[in-house]
């Protein structure tokens, strides 16, 4: 326990503490020693749907980079018969070329560019790893539209992104005070090109996580914490045996959220595509999230903060299995919803008034924290609490408009609390109210309080991080947009490997799929300690009226 306490991170978010009946706190959080949320992939076509969810990172920057794998597998509500398709995956190894820089295509300004104080948290100084499967177009004839080489049309294309982009293709420094800057340098991006002698279908179908020999599909980035006086993106596109390919990235969350990070790619597929000019111009003006005041100036946080403040007790850590527990004793696994699993949790809360009906997300996290605060074994009078980070581009924010185009960090996290009893004794469709009210809780004054908070602790040194948390985002959109079409070449599935900075995937991601029976579904992922996830999928196996909770899981081949 002593290490974990040894460098303390600023949050990269403000919490929004709701409790049933109680008024609303807000604070920021000390990162664990063990995985984190990921920032994930895709939020853009969130937009007219309402709210948006994107999940930042956060590690603990005194880990080492390279941390032992967990386990990953399986968990598929679904027939037996699904499990053939995931019983064998395939091994590979990627054949490589050296990597190369990408300058931008053209002369950029050269200048320094200030962070948001929402850019400028410790926990975001890491490199974000993302993966996105491409199947190749082909013509009446069944020949293969677009280029011969799809990697050399990328590279061009990403070329000309950075003239768009261009302080991605420079580097970060850091001035005095710690404070970083972008030094629009044009050095460029790294770019690897690869061939792999394995075809999509060989990655299984449905196209699911985890994706075998993931490593292979991403250039090696070193040290992911390394992020000062580096290349701010690195992408390797591999080549497959059937025209296909994989695009794997490592962003630096310093830089763009996952909302920037779509969007920048969503550039570099219209380029491909022969745009002259992207359809949305990125917009810099981080500003808009920086705060007014030096953040010398204020010595406390809101005192909205302080009831929460006070409550953190760093010795708390010791009696969260999911801070003590050594990762390479932890599992991670992936549990699909289709449409019959959805019928038989809406049963659950079918009868109960509810204002509005309940989303996909908002039923499946009710029930899959419930599930998870009691396999966790926490005492009944503990706080437990549910994060869902959000995106500040969505339609609930009409208070603090973000620019149309601006690709930087724009995400705000409510939290709900209640203690194990409430949480577990309450109806179902209460957790599932509270998860709605959690979502719609942030003001302008709260996010204000927000950004003027993490300005300030970053400049203290000193956060905190509420145990008995869980972490959510909601990041299926991603298949539900054709932003990355290359039209000679069709998405078909990605999102956030169990690859790269290990220490940001502990959160829950909610992802679009396809079942075994091609109806749409979402897969949910968890990382759980071994006992903890035994229980766990009893747990939710209940819920679903499942009469054994073997029959759920689908063990990978990793």
């Amino acid at each position: 326990m002593a290490r974990r306490r040894e460098e303390l991170a600023v949050s990269r978010v403000g919490l929004y503490i709701i409790r049933l009946n109680f008024p609303v706190y807000v604070c920021a959080k000390k990162m664990p020693s063990l995985p984190g949320p990921a920032s994930h992939f895709i939020y853009f076509f969130a937009v007219s749907n309402g709210l948006i969810y994107n999940t930042p990172g956060s590690p603990n920057s005194s880990l080492p980079s390279q941390l032992p794998k967990a386990h990953h597998e399986h968990a598929i509500f679904s027939p037996a018969s699904c499990q053939d398709t995931h019983a064998a995956m395939v091994s590979f190894k990627a054949r490589r070329r050296e990597p190369e820089l990408v300058p931008p295509a053209r002369p950029t300004p050269r200048e320094t560019k200030a962070l948001s104080d929402i850019d400028d948290q410790h926990a975001l100084r890491y490199y974000e790893t993302v993966i996105g499967f491409f199947r190749r177009c082909t013509d009446q004839n069944g020949a293969v539209d677009g280029p011969d080489n799809p990697a050399q049309a990328v590279r061009a294309a990403l070329a000309e992104a950075l003239v768009y982009y261009y302080p991605v293709a420079g580097r970060l420094r850091e001035e005095a005070g710690g404070k970083l800057v972008v030094d629009c340098t044009a050095e460029g991006v790294a770019f690897v090109e690869a061939d792999a002698d394995v075809r999509l279908e060989d990655f299984g179908e449905p196209l699911l996580p985890p994706y075998p020999c993931v490593e292979e599909l991403q250039c090696d980035a070193g040290d992911t914490r390394d992020i000062i006086g580096r290349p701010l993106l690195l992408m390797q596109l591999t080549r497959l045996k059937c025209g296909g390919f994989v695009a794997g990235f490592h962003m630096c969350h310093s830089i763009a959220d996952g909302f920037g990070i779509i969007q920048l790619m969503m550039t570099v597929a219209e380029l491909a595509c022969g745009a002259e000019a992207p359809s949305i111009l990125p917009v810099w003006q981080r500003e808009i999230l920086s705060t007014k005041h030096s953040p010398a100036s204020i010595t406390h946080p809101s005192p909205s903060y302080q009831p929460l403040l006070n409550s953190l007790d760093y010795e708390s850590e010791s009696d969260d299995v999911m801070l003590s527990t050594p990762l390479e004793e932890m599992v991670t696994d992936y549990f699909v919803f289709g449409p019959t699993e959805m019928k038989t949790l809406e049963s659950h809360v079918r009868g109960h008034h509810l204002a509005h009906p309940a989303t996909t997300f908002e039923l499946l996290t009710a029930v899959m924290w419930r599930c998870r605060t009691i396999a966790l074994g926490y005492k009944s009078g503990q706080p437990v609490r549910l994060m869902i980070t959000m995106n500040a581009r969505g339609r609930w924010n009409r208070h603090t408009l973000i620019p149309w185009g601006y690709y930087g960090n724009a995400h705000f996290s409510p939290i709900a609390e209640l203690t194990v009893d409430e949480l577990c004794r309450q109806p179902l469709v209460d957790t599932v109210e509270l998860v709605r009210r959690t979502k719609l809780s942030v003001t302008k004054e709260c996010m204000e309080s927000m950004v003027e908070t993490i300005a300030s602790l970053r400049h203290r040194g000193l956060c905190a991080d509420p145990a008995r948390t869980y972490e959510v985002c909601d990041t299926k959109w991603i298949a539900a947009g054709n932003g990355l079409e290359l039209g000679w070449a069709q998405f078909v599935g990605g999102g956030i490997p169990v690859a790269g900075d290990l220490t940001s995937k502990l959160g829950s991601d909610h992802m679009m799929c396809k079942n075994q029976d091609g109806e749409d579904a979402t897969v949910v992922s968890m990382l759980l300690p071994r006992p903890a996830m035994e229980r766990f999928r009893k747990e939710l196996a209940l819920w679903l009226n499942k009469q054994h909770e073997k029959h759920l899981m689908i063990q990978s081949a990793l």
